[in-house]
């Protein structure tokens, strides 16, 4: 008889597929000693699925629906609300409504009871379907019971549950519906607990709304709650609000808004001491479910009771130093212009490059405790001046977690990251600036490049005869050759140097002649720029393609595997394979995300190179790589002789010409090799990247992984004792690709502290247009166009005089900047890879703007100005 129904003692977390994320979180609360849950049972999914099974017009609508995406809004309203209505109109079998009617027995027939939707897929750590399906309150008699339990099961299908779904990727035949049916309380007062701050993610503050009656008044929006903040087991602030209407339920079932008498509207939905008391009650929830809570509570008698719990799937999570002291961590994706998720290999990999900078795995990213650097008075003005200068957002959080007196007091003390003695930092570095300087020669920037391409080669020989745990420890031992070129101190010191230059001419062009970027124009088409070159080389690739029209055809359908010897049969075929192998010898170890050695490069990976070549064919004419690069060393030219000429009729002019001609010449022959660095440990990882996976094609053929690219899921010290032991726990990995599919969709912030608490920064709008979006400028102009936002690279289908709007951008993007007229990113810095590339090809670019890609809209026409540093939509 109770094959179908289960009651909340028979339910625990192992029973999630049986009643769903709602079901089984309220078995679990039934078990928590001291907290109080209303009884109940539920009708599980095994019901569902006998009612809607061998229905044939049922399956026909399910296709249907699986075939739609989320744009086809009347397309998805349609066949849903079809679905609702056959499904409401299946009697429910006899063996299900007895097992319902049994436990409704128990409960007491004539009882009011809650009538809720329990999704599989619903309250997860990783996906909270809150709100997706139905809710009835105050139902009464067993007829009106089994109908809103129908009701329940159709709406699985309702508009916004299956629009969720469709976004989510879930299959809608994978997701079933448990029904919990629970009694009723009714009231004085109801809301819901953040056992962590829903608005700065802050761990150790929990946040209260409560509102009078029932809580649909408050979740429905009905009502302004009053807001309750606790910290530390004391009430830190109080929001107490107008609440003018609640929810109330009615003697013969159902509920009813009434009004509340003005006398009570502004009096507390809670005591001090209630308040303190439910506090208590969710860090004990909290506690058993080991991770932070979002609670539905109800007040009746003085007496609390918990309706529902669900995990906060909205929270980052938190990089952990382990001694459980307070600290401050920045987003090092937001100093490398890529904020996505990383594999775990890839991790491991920035983690051994990066030595001793004190780092934390959190969501997939890498975060840098600067603890140290904010602790010391001194240790304060460096982070403020070095890190501010690149990101204004960045610098104006860290300031505002500066203000926080006590929280600065209470961080530890220790070696400080950005100091002389890091690795890169050092009195050589600041020796070789000046000595650059005053000879003001590129010979030894062109004899750095030369070594490391002699060490590439070396390289290449060497691993090639190396397999196995003797391989792990020749990588080891080839980072110490990488670091050495990475932080030689006359490539740091260039690059120093080229920054300080660009920082000198801006300020003293703005003071002695009022023009603001100056340098900006003066970057473009300087030497030694590996990425800049980049963009130009793929013109000349596509000057090749240009000339064979079957090419260009069998490009609209070109296949990665077969690429190259697709291309051996067409006309023109073997002088673009030629062009493009060319390429890929030399820029082939790039890709978008490329710190990530996971990532697919593009030698992985050809036909990610074809849009881009279809884009410069369509946009550009012949020979335009050679032109753009001659016309930007003229404009450079033409604006170093108008700033000398207005110089040199200032008083003193003489002086500051000669001076702004010497800095002019330092920033042409110095500020290009600020790309290098990251070409070179990225042309390393590709060659890593290719020994590692032989090593992985042996596991997969020894069945210790099912696919080569299961490795990237292990760190680099788990692969090296798989290699070695040919043994592995698979769970690890089936694992850990699940965790990434949950980072993937997280938002890394760009401060947060060891609370969990996100620090935001602020812009100061200043003088700019009202309704602009503010940023921070980094390649002077103003240009006018259509917004064509990107999220991925390959993705990009642009036209001449489009506006490139995107999260971010690395090296890999610079093939795309020949084409676009203007950028606009969300994340970057002066300094960044976008910003140098933007100035080196005289593209206007605000970067840093928050949430461009949302507020800009693909096609809308907008005004960037890359001078005063905003965007305007037209």
């Amino acid at each position: 008889m109770n094959s179908y129904v289960l009651s909340f003692p028979e339910i625990d977390k192992t029973k999630l597929m049986v009643v769903g994320g709602k079901g089984a979180n309220l078995g679990e609360l039934s078990r928590i000693e001291g907290i109080q849950v209303p009884e109940g049972f539920c009708v599980i999914t095994e019901a569902y699925k006998k009612m809607i099974g061998q229905t044939p017009e049922l399956d026909l609508l399910l296709d249907q629906l699986s075939q739609l995406r989320v744009g086809e809004r009347e397309k998805i309203s349609d066949i849903s609300g079809k679905i609702r209505s056959f499904i409401e109109g299946i009697a429910i079998a006899e063996d299900i409504k007895e097992a319902i009617a049994y436990h409704l027995l128990k409960l007491g027939e004539k009882n009011a009871y809650a009538v809720r939707s329990s999704a599989t897929a619903e309250d997860l750590p990783n996906a909270s379907f809150a709100g997706q399906q139905d809710t009835y309150l105050n139902i009464k008699g067993k007829d009106a019971i089994l109908a809103h339990i129908s009701k329940c099961w159709a709406s699985l299908f309702t508009d916004r549950a299956v629009t969720y779904r469709i976004q989510n990727g879930f299959d809608h035949r994978k997701v079933y519906l448990s029904v919990v049916v629970q009694r009723m309380v009714f009231p004085q007062a109801a809301g819901v607990m953040f056992t962590a701050d829903p608005v700065t993610s802050n761990r150790k503050v929990l946040s209260i709304d409560a509102s009078f009656g029932l809580g649909e008044a408050l979740v429905s929006g009905l009502v302004n709650a009053d807001v309750y903040k606790v910290w530390d087991g004391g009430i830190a602030a109080k929001k107490v609000s107008a609440k003018k209407l609640a929810v109330y339920a009615l003697a013969e079932g159902g509920t009813q808004e009434r009004e509340i008498e003005p006398g009570r509207q502004n009096i507390q939905a809670l005591t001090d001491e209630q308040i303190l008391r439910l506090e208590r009650l969710g860090r004990k929830v909290e506690a058993y479910f080991a991770c932070p809570q979002d609670i539905e509570w109800c007040l009746y008698e003085d007496t609390f009771f918990i309706v529902q719990s669900r995990p906060i799937t909205t929270l980052y999570p938190i990089p952990k130093a382990g001694d459980g002291k307070n600290r401050v961590y920045i987003s090092m994706g937001h100093g490398q212009m890529m904020t996505d998720a990383i594999k775990p290999l890839g991790i491991s990999f920035f983690q051994l490059l990066s030595g001793d900078v004190p780092m934390y795995k959190a969501g997939g990213r890498l975060f840098i405790d600067l603890s140290h650097d904010l602790a010391s008075p001194v240790g304060r003005r460096i982070v403020i001046g070095i890190l501010g200068r690149n990101d204004r957002l960045m610098r104006s959080a860290l300031l505002n977690v500066l203000s926080r007196k006590a929280f600065i007091k209470s961080l530890p003390r220790g070696k400080r990251v950005i100091r002389i003695s890091r690795e890169g930092m050092s009195w050589a570095m600041f020796v070789q600036a000046v000595l650059l300087y005053f000879k003001n020669d590129v010979a030894p920037i062109r004899a750095l490049i030369a070594r490391n391409e002699t060490s590439i080669g070396e390289l290449r020989r060497k691993i090639a005869n190396i397999s196995g745990d003797e391989l792990f420890s020749f990588i080891m031992e080839d980072q110490k050759q990488l670091k050495e070129i990475m932080y030689d101190p006359r490539g740091f010191g260039a690059i120093f140097l080229g920054a300080y230059v660009v920082n000198w001419l801006n300020k003293k062009m703005e003071k002695w002649l009022g023009e603001k970027s100056a340098a900006d124009p003066l970057s473009q088409s300087v030497a030694n720029n590996i990425t800049s070159m980049m963009g130009l080389a793929l013109l000349d690739v596509s000057d090749v393609v240009r000339q064979y029209p079957a090419v260009i055809e069998y490009f609209q359908h070109a296949n990665d595997e077969t690429f190259f010897s697709d291309l051996t049969g067409l006309d023109g075929g073997e002088a673009v394979s030629h062009a493009i192998r060319a390429y890929l010898e030399k820029y082939g170890m790039r890709c978008t995300g490329e710190i990530d050695i996971t990532r697919t490069r593009w030698s992985e990976r050809p036909t990610s190179l074809i849009p881009m070549i279809l884009s410069n064919i369509k946009n550009f004419v012949p020979d335009s790589g050679r032109v753009k690069f001659e016309q930007g060393r003229l404009e450079a030219k033409r604006k170093e002789q108008d700033l000398l000429s207005r110089l040199s009729e200032l008083p003193g002019g003489r002086k500051k010409a000669e001076k702004t001609q010497k800095m002019i010449s330092v920033l042409r022959n110095f500020i290009g090799f600020r790309e290098y660095p990251k070409y070179a440990f990225i042309q390393r990882y590709w060659i890593y990247k290719q020994a590692l996976l032989k090593e992985a094609a042996m596991l997969a053929q020894e069945g210790v992984i099912r696919e080569r690219e299961d490795i990237y899921y292990l760190s680099f010290e788990e692969l090296r004792e798989a290699v070695r032991t040919k043994r592995l726990d698979y769970g690890i990995i089936t694992e850990r690709k699940e965790e990434y599919e949950v980072y993937e969709k997280l938002t890394p912030p760009r401060v947060m502290t060891s609370e969990g608490e996100v620090i935001t920064g602020e812009y100061d709008a200043g003088n700019i247009p009202r309704g602009a979006l503010p940023g921070l400028p980094v390649s002077a102009g103003v240009i006018e166009g259509r917004a064509r936002v990107v999220l991925k690279m390959e993705d990009a289908a642009i036209e001449n005089g489009d506006i490139l709007i995107t999260a971010f951008t690395d090296p890999s993007w610079t093939p795309v900047f020949v084409s676009v007229k203007g950028l606009v990113t969300e994340v970057g810095g002066l300094m960044t890879h976008g910003a140098v590339i933007a100035r080196e090809y005289g593209i206007p670019a605000v970067v840093s703007v928050e949430n461009a890609t949302k507020l800009i809209k693909d096609g809308q026409r907008i005004r960037v100005n890359g001078t005063e540093g905003y965007v305007q939509i037209l």
